[in-house]
Formats: C-alpha cells, structure tokens, sequence
C-alpha cells in the first residue's frame, strides 16, 4: 500500500491509454481487469474486515449495534451474505466482520463519520461501495456534487486511511444501475458512466481489489431481466443481494 506502489500502478495506468474517457462500454471499460485477476486478499488470523457505503450496503442494520458478527448489525443484504459465508468458511480465524453502511450515504458523507464508523473499527480488509448517490442526488434532488469532486473527495478519504491504516487491505466496488428498471432512466447516461470509470481508476490508483459490479449485473441479465436483480435498478434484490455476495468472496483466496 505504499506510495510508491500506487504511483507506479497510477502511471501505468495513464501510460497504457487504457482509461480514455468517460463513454466507455462494454469490454473496452474493463480492458484493465484481466491484468488484476489474480489478486486476491489473503486472510489471517483475528482479520477485522469493515464493510462501508450507502443504502445497499446498510440494508436495515441496527445501527446501535456495534458487535462483530452479529446478525442484526450486519443488515440483510450482501454484507450479511458474505458475512456468513466467510465465517462458515474462515471459522478458524477468528474472524470480526462489521457493517457501518448507511442509507443515502454520499462521500462527504462518509467523510464526516469516517473516524468513528471506520478507522475506529481499525480494519485491516476495508470493503467500500460508494458512488451511485453521488450522481444520483444531482438528477433527484439538485446536489451540485462533480464527478471531479466525488473523486477528489474519495482520494482523501482513502488517503486519510492510508496514514491510519497503512496496512489495511482495500476492496472497491464499483458503483452499478441497472438500465432501463426503476429509476435508471435515459437521464442516467452518459454522466453516471464517468462516476463508475472513477471508481476504477481510484482502485488502481490506491492498488484496491476493484469489485466490477456493473459488470456482475449486466451478465445477470443473461438469464433473468435486470429487475430479477434488482427491482429498482439499484437496490439489489435477494438474488441480487447474493450475486454481490458471491462477487464479493471471489475476492479472497
């Protein structure tokens, strides 16, 4: 996690031309991912891993409840999912997973309680799923966000981390919509595309296991339409919930 690891990988990154604009589609978009399908997060013993971000992370936690592993303050989404399935699998670890989601979250959002909802928890596997209200509350709600803002704002939150946690292992999701269902209209494009391409470049930028999550929904629709996924086209339904659980574990070795 080193500064000069994620310089290295931020110039090769410009230096491949491989993130070239923000109507990227299709595989083009994900040209890079091949290169980083390798890495996976190795767990050890009494790992502390943090899940944090907005309403499909959140999922009806008790939020007055702190305690590791616990049902009620993991929620009911992918969070809990991967949860269990991580304790299932990891029982020996001694493992202490947490859920700080919350709904409506933006990144000056999580910038305000990151102290206590995240480097107090002092994680060492830090899973974020942050972005889709960024954009979303411009088009309902008249916030003047950027997405050179919201990609400002998510360097120095993570930077801040870094300081804090130099160690900590880092997973990025991608925020995703699915087109067409609920909410995400034709209004949603191109501008929400250059919100998920920052979401990538800063996993390469800060060496992140990156979670293409968009892609994850977009070959769902191969064999149920996309609001089998996700009814309102962005929060995740329980087939979607899973999937994301699913995308989540391949993550670790």
């Amino acid at each position: 996690m080193s500064t000069n690891r994620r310089s290295f990988i931020k110039k090769s990154i410009i230096g491949a031309g491989l993130l070239t604009g923000a109507n990227l589609l299709g595989n083009e978009a994900y040209a890079y991912e091949d290169s980083f399908k390798s890495s996976k997060i190795s767990l050890n013993d009494g790992d502390v891993i943090l899940f944090q971000g907005d309403s499909i992370t959140d999922v009806g936690r008790d939020r007055d409840n702190r305690n590791a592993n616990d049902t009620n303050a993991l929620g009911r989404g992918y969070a809990l999912l991967a949860a269990s399935e991580l304790l299932n699998k990891y029982a020996a670890k001694n493992l202490k997973i947490y859920n700080t989601g919350i709904s409506g979250n933006r990144v000056p959002d999580l910038q305000k309680r990151w102290a206590e909802d995240t480097l107090a928890i002092k994680p060492t596997v830090l899973s974020i799923l942050i972005g889709v209200n960024d954009f979303w509350r411009t088009i309902d709600r008249g916030a003047k966000t950027t997405v050179e803002e919201y990609k400002s704002q998510y360097q120095q939150l993570l930077q801040e981390t870094l300081q804090k946690l130099p160690n900590v292992k880092l997973i990025i999701g991608e925020p995703f919509a699915v087109k067409g269902v609920g909410h995400i209209t034709d209004a949603w494009y191109p501008k929400f595309l250059a919100y998920q391409e920052t979401a990538r470049e800063i996993a390469k930028e800060f060496n992140a296991i990156l979670l293409p999550y968009q892609k994850v929904f977009d070959n769902a629709q191969k064999t149920a339409p996309g609001a089998y996924w996700a009814a309102d086209g962005v929060h995740p339904t329980l087939a979607g919930a899973q999937m994301m659980a699913t995308a989540w574990m391949d993550c670790i070795k």
